[in-house]
């Protein structure tokens, strides 16, 4: 970025004299158009520098020692607490990798902002001039008088009166340039910001891949299975006793008591038929598997032979 800003002010400072004949046309909006683009350059360096905040802390927490506060990695920070051990989940992992994409990304929304802002007074400018190019032809055409029959003073009202529309065209043209050269400037810088915030998160996944607890979730996986269909079982007995003790006093409740244990009832006989479903196939995923290194080791044993090729 630093080294993209030293060729544009060096061909900045070859054209100065161009650059400066341009800027006197309209100074109001050819300098609000600067200003803005200042502003962008700004910015789009204060995105980068924020990264290495978020770098020296990272590393910091690696160490074991933290010396700085993150502002994009707050999230991550509020989940670890100050432990120098990290193990996290595959589902939290992802949880913090999306809200620190998000916070990136809207970092960027200004930027993107600056850019379009940019090339719409670089347009406004050309209209603006166009406007007055055109009316400035529209009364220069209207002061001249043919029927003085002086060809001279015709020509002397036609120069005086060209000089508006000119004007006007340079207006037109000096704030198209400046609005396109500050978003081509501009659009370059955020494409490196991008690009840098790109390789953070990249980082920052492949770190948190490296210490993800990918057993914690097989391990929730296989509760999984099995928990719910005796919750909902014992949870089923309860209402049944409930039904038998205390709600034969009303017979609505009691039927809607009778109504949702049978559904209850129902739906573990459901859990339970597709937990064999599932048994089954990894049973007989299991066989193939056994079949296939079988044959796979009858194979070898032909090929070790001799005289086989």
């Amino acid at each position: 970025m630093v080294i993209f800003l030293i060729i544009v002010a060096f061909i900045a400072a070859i054209l100065t004299r161009q650059i400066s004949t341009a800027f006197v046309t309209n100074p109001g909006l050819n300098g609000l158009i600067i200003g803005v683009l200042v502003v962008g350059i700004l910015l789009a360096f204060v995105q980068v520098g924020r990264l290495f905040r978020e770098v020296r802390w990272v590393n910091s927490f690696r160490a074991g020692s933290e010396t700085t506060e993150p502002v994009l990695l707050a999230p991550m920070k509020a989940m670890i607490g100050r432990s120098s051990t990290v193990a996290f989940s595959t589902s939290s992992m992802r949880t913090m990798l999306d809200s620190i994409a998000t916070r990136l990304d809207e970092s960027r929304d200004t930027s993107r902002y600056l850019v379009g802002l940019l090339v719409f007074l670089g347009l406004l400018g050309t209209f603006w001039g166009l406007l007055n190019t055109i009316g400035s032809i529209r009364e220069t055409i209207e002061s001249l008088d043919p029927g003085t029959g002086d060809a001279a003073a015709v020509l002397d009202s036609l120069k005086q009166g060209l000089a508006a529309p000119l004007a006007g065209m340079g207006t037109a043209f000096s704030s198209s340039l400046f609005g396109l050269s500050g978003s081509l400037v501009l659009g370059f810088l955020d494409l490196q910001a991008g690009r840098a915030q790109t390789r953070f998160y990249t980082e920052l996944e492949n770190w948190l891949s490296s210490v993800t607890d990918l057993s914690h979730d097989i391990v929730v996986s296989d509760s999984a299975r099995t928990e719910p269909s005796d919750e909902i079982r014992l949870l089923s007995e309860r209402l049944r006793s409930l039904q038998e003790n205390g709600g034969g006093s009303n017979p609505r409740v009691a039927t809607a008591m009778a109504n949702l244990a049978d559904g209850i009832s129902g739906l573990v006989k459901n859990m339970r038929s597709e937990q064999q479903i599932m048994r089954d196939w990894v049973e007989a995923q299991s066989d193939e598997q056994k079949a296939m290194r079988n044959t796979l080791e009858k194979i070898a044993d032909a090929l070790k032979k001799p005289g086989v090729h």
